[in-house]
């Protein structure tokens, strides 16, 4: 079939979709959004939101590892309700919940009538990943649902061709792009499956274009901060690929990829592939099945992380509603019900598992990671606690210097997330504080007046190279906080640094 018969085909009447199932999607989205309202009350800073923050109280039009837009949301937010973690989190939240909709919205879009698209709703509400990522500010919680929005709009161009929607399309994508550089490879992969699959009319929309000149205008700046850091995000991708290590590499990306979506997310996950690369009533979206396919291959290659596909995880479990709705259907009335009533148990076990993986054990109850690979798999939780005892560590090692040091003492410290609690919580009693680590590196380089460095987990290797004189005075070891930030961090004060600070830094600062 041509793309002019595609598309006299496709474009339909809104009048013709199936009804909204509004009563039975929007349960499922109050209860997505009670989950998230509890989860996001629990415990305290996640480590890269006191990063966020801190990145926000120095405005820039880039950032190491990350666009603009989270920084200074987290400022806004912190500005309307200072210091509160779950007023932090709100915009988040709100986020998520659309995410949980669209997704049935988008099962609407492919002809799913109202089983499908509660299906679809409550596979995307299942999921610990998809759902539970939102319950904090991060990079990967606002890209994930931009990535859904997108898809909705070029699902519901593919049926109606109103080009407009390819350009609101660009327009989140230009959004995207200041949260973190992933959406190119959506939109390559999205061009190359349509050139193969179709539609090829896709490529030749005008609309499209304009937005693709908005995407790289609105990009300009970002890129301009880049060049002149020498490009610090493209490094980044060398060092998330190490890291992917500790989760079992390539090899276990696909299978943990899948896990990703739950246990009933994931049956819509696998069928939905199936049924957008494979059903006839959805062979126009067959470019969206191989876009999927695409990903995978291109960030197995790249050693991207496991949830980088996530994003397309909405209109895919929203084809696996809509299939495997289809399947039952065809079904006779016996079979049927066993399958139905699978179904229903599967959902009841997804939704069982979600709300044992919500945080609702107080601090206490919690265990210590056994070891850095489940401080890992659990960062979402261990990187919450231990916030006190680090600025009460260094609040005293800071009170022990003499009054000529601290005159012009300062802080460095290993990690940007140890900075970046300090700047929060303690930053008006504080000398000035740094770290060579990630984005906090190019916040500025220490003075070379300070008479003393107190250094925060810093190897004691480093430290007695460069200065003369280093002693520990404090240890931080929280119970349940991250190895490495909260735990088992020694502070040292130092004196008599060898050379000035405009030469260490650069061999100190790493991503």
């Amino acid at each position: 079939m041509t793309d002019i018969e595609d598309r006299q085909k496709l474009a339909t009447s809104p009048e013709e979709r199936p009804a909204l199932a509004i009563a039975g999607v929007g349960a499922v989205a109050a209860l997505a959004l009670a989950v998230l309202l509890f989860s996001a009350s629990r415990y305290d800073y996640f480590g890269d939101e006191l990063y966020f923050l801190a990145a926000g109280r120095r405005p820039s039009f880039g950032y190491a590892d990350q666009g603009p837009v989270l920084p200074m949301l987290a400022r806004l937010m912190d500005t309307i309700a200072p210091g509160n973690f779950f007023v932090l989190r709100l915009p988040v939240v709100a986020l998520t919940v659309l995410g949980v909709v669209l997704c049935a919205v988008i099962a609407r879009e492919l002809g799913g009538g109202r089983g499908a698209q509660i299906f679809a709703a409550i596979g995307y509400a299942t999921s610990p990943f998809l759902l539970l990522q939102g319950k904090m500010l991060t990079t990967n919680a606002v890209d994930t649902v931009l990535w859904v929005i997108i898809t909705w709009l070029i699902v519901r161009w593919v049926r109606t061709r109103r080009d407009r929607l390819l350009l609101c399309a660009s327009l989140v994508t230009a959004v995207d792009m200041q949260v973190k550089w992933l959406i190119p490879f959506f939109w390559i992969a999205v061009a190359v499956a349509s050139l193969i699959c179709g539609p090829r009319e896709l490529l030749r929309r005008p609309l499209l274009w304009l937005g693709g000149a908005i995407v790289v205008a609105a990009t300009v700046p970002s890129l301009i901060w880049q060049a002149r850091q020498d490009w610090p995000q493209l490094s980044m991708g060398g060092v998330i690929s190490s890291e992917q290590g500790i989760l079992g590499g390539r090899v276990m990306f696909v299978p943990l990829a899948v896990l990703l979506a739950g246990y009933f997310g994931a049956v819509l996950l696998m069928y939905g592939v199936w049924a957008l690369l494979f059903h006839t009533s959805l062979r126009p979206y067959l470019f969206l099945g191989a876009t999927l396919l695409i990903l995978v291959a291109t960030f197995l290659v790249v050693g991207g992380r496991i949830y980088y596909v996530a994003g397309m995880y909405g209109v895919v479990l929203a084809a696996g509603a809509v299939g495997l709705h289809e399947l039952a259907c065809r079904l006779d009335p016996v079979p049927r019900r066993w399958v139905a009533g699978a179904g229903a148990a599967l959902a009841a076990v997804a939704t069982g598992f979600l709300l044992w993986s919500t945080p609702w054990r107080g601090a206490a109850q919690v265990e210590p990671p056994a070891n850095a690979a489940e401080a890992a798999v659990n960062i979402g939780v261990y990187g919450e606690f231990g916030w006190p005892e680090l600025t009460s560590a260094v609040s005293k090692a800071y009170d022990s210097l003499t009054p000529a040091e601290r005159t012009d003492a300062i802080i460095v410290t290993d990690t940007y997330w140890q900075a970046s609690a300090l700047d929060q919580f303690e930053r008006a009693n504080l000398p000035p504080i740094y770290s060579p680590s990630r984005g906090f590196g190019y916040f500025g380089t220490p003075s070379d007046t300070a008479s003393a460095v107190i250094a925060v987990g810093v190897n004691d290797g480093l430290l007695h190279w460069d200065f003369d004189n280093c002693a520990p005075v404090a240890k931080v070891d929280s119970r349940i906080g991250y190895p490495g930030n909260t735990q088992d961090v020694t502070v040292w004060t130092c004196t008599g640094l060898r050379h000035s600070w405009s030469e260490v830094w650069p061999n100190w600062m790493h991503l």
